[in-house]
């Protein structure tokens, strides 16, 4: 179930048209791209079924990386990337979101001028339900 959920996370998120000035969106870091970019930068799932369905809790990182001066510059980009997140459809050909929770955040200054925060959240999803 997480990478069905990485994958469509990450399509999620590229169809947002308030996200259309990042130059990537990917599952990882970009290589050769230039900031703005927005990636998966770590993930990890534990056990979270039922009795008579199987499940899993997945804590997905996202990583921006910006080309700013300023802190608070990134907060309304990174409203919208915790806002489309926590609006991710709950039904998916290889999973059903139970909740999504955003956990925490952090940012940075980097070289060269940029900007880095990752931000984390936490899916609980459970198996497509059989008949």
């Amino acid at each position: 179930m997480e990478n069905e959920l990485r994958a469509a996370l990450i399509a999620w998120l590229s169809a947002d048209p308030a996200l259309a000035g990042i130059n990537a969106i990917a599952e990882e870091s970009p290589l050769s791209v230039s900031p703005p970019w927005l990636g998966i930068a770590a993930s990890a799932s534990a056990d979270w079924g039922t009795k008579d369905r199987p499940g899993r809790e997945t804590r997905i990182a996202l990583e921006l990386v910006t080309r700013i001066d300023r802190p608070e510059a990134d907060a309304a980009l990174l409203a919208a990337i915790e806002r489309r997140v926590l609006g991710l459809p709950r039904l998916h050909a290889g999973f059903e979101v139970a909740t999504i929770r955003f956990l925490r955040a952090r940012s940075e200054a980097r070289p060269d001028n940029l900007r880095a925060a990752l931000i984390e959240f936490r899916f609980r999803l459970f198996a497509p339900a059989t008949e």
